[in-house]
């Protein structure tokens, strides 16, 4: 028999799968995988009899940690391999205030091709279950300590896997579990509209990232294919409806490439794509990845377009990059030990 994964489960559905008469007993199982626990033994309110019911009956996690990689300037990451034997990886950022962030796939690879990013080159394996997206959040816990934000940043393109992303949400947020607050949650998509819509009207109403990187409608095309079916001002329309449904401000996020989107034009486009919206704009320079066929922008290629953002009114962020020498850096997941050694 197929034993019962409950990493994705909430308390009635632990009841109702275990065949629990009592309904306390699925709380206290929900409540001990919140805390991290991932031994049915060490849950010492249940009766050694339950325990061992138990164990012949369930997994508490499907996933198990394959490698785990250390940047000197204390990111983390770890390959996870799932039960079919795919790869997925999940990081840990922490900013200068020291918090933590759970950078989390929800896919094994990724089917966007965007022309800059390792996962993209890699195909999409399949979308993950929400039991395995959580198992991500709680091995890094297990490994750093209690996190404070969640970001669906990871490998794969969050919009066309939302059902197990919400179902993921609902555990982690749950009263009775990790009890994690939905104002620590951030989806990045890269501008899929109707996933967008659905977001709007469905919920949860979470932090929204787009990875716009261009505003000029043809280089987008050619860098990111997703935009022959989300064309740049529809897509400017569902961040409006998304932003006055959910009462939150986006952001807008833009990879810069060397000599590709960081002149005059590129600068103006994305003034004008912003202009009226309620957003904020986060700029990352290009993370290298050897076999893309891009450079890393220049400290005055970066300076001189951040200035003319912010000369135009913006909210600009320019953020640091982290994670870059274990291939954990924003469009490095996907990277294999042996890529990180070469």
């Amino acid at each position: 028999m197929e034993k019962i994964i409950l990493s994705g489960l909430l308390p009635q559905e632990i009841g109702e799968k275990l065949g629990l008469s009592k309904k306390f007993r699925a709380n206290q199982i929900f409540k001990w995988i919140g805390t991290g626990v991932s031994d049915f033994d060490k849950m010492t309110n249940l009766s050694l009899d339950l325990r061992n019911e138990l164990k012949e009956k369930a997994e508490l996690r499907s996933s198990k940690i394959e490698n785990v990689l250390k940047d000197p300037d204390g990111t983390i990451k770890l390959q996870i391999k799932l039960n079919d034997g795919n790869i997925v990886e999940t990081v840990l950022l922490t900013d200068k205030e020291g918090r933590k962030t759970a950078c989390v796939s929800c896919q094994a690879g990724c089917a966007m091709k965007c022309a800059f990013c390792m996962t993209g080159t890699l195909g999409l394996s399949r979308n993950l279950e929400a039991y395995e997206i959580v198992e991500q959040f709680l091995y890094l816990e297990e490994t750093s300590g209690k996190l404070d934000n969640i970001v669906f940043m990871g490998m794969g393109e969050p919009m066309q896997n939302l059902s197990a992303i919400r179902k993921a949400i609902e555990v982690l947020c749950h009263k009775d579990g990790r009890a994690l607050s939905s104002k620590r949650i951030t989806l990045s998509t890269c501008g899929i509209i109707k996933g967008i819509y659905d977001l709007a009207d469905n919920g949860p109403h979470i932090r929204l990232a787009v990875s716009l990187t261009t505003a000029n409608e043809d280089l987008r095309r050619e860098i990111m294919p997703v935009t022959a079916g989300n064309p740049l001002a529809e897509l400017k329309k569902a961040i409006a409806y998304y932003a006055e449904k959910s009462g939150k401000r986006v952001t807008l996020e833009a990879a810069l490439l060397g000599g590709k989107n960081t002149d005059d034009i590129s600068a103006k486009n994305m003034i004008d794509f912003a202009r009226g919206a309620d957003v904020n704009i986060n700029l990352i320079p290009w993370n290298p990845v050897k076999s893309l066929p891009f450079t890393e922008p220049t400290s005055t290629e970066v300076k001189t377009f951040v200035s003319k953002l912010e000369r135009a009114g913006l909210n600009v962020t320019l953020r640091t990059r982290r994670g870059r020498k274990i291939g954990g850096a924003c469009g490095q997941l996907g990277k294999t030990v042996k890529d990180l050694q070469n």
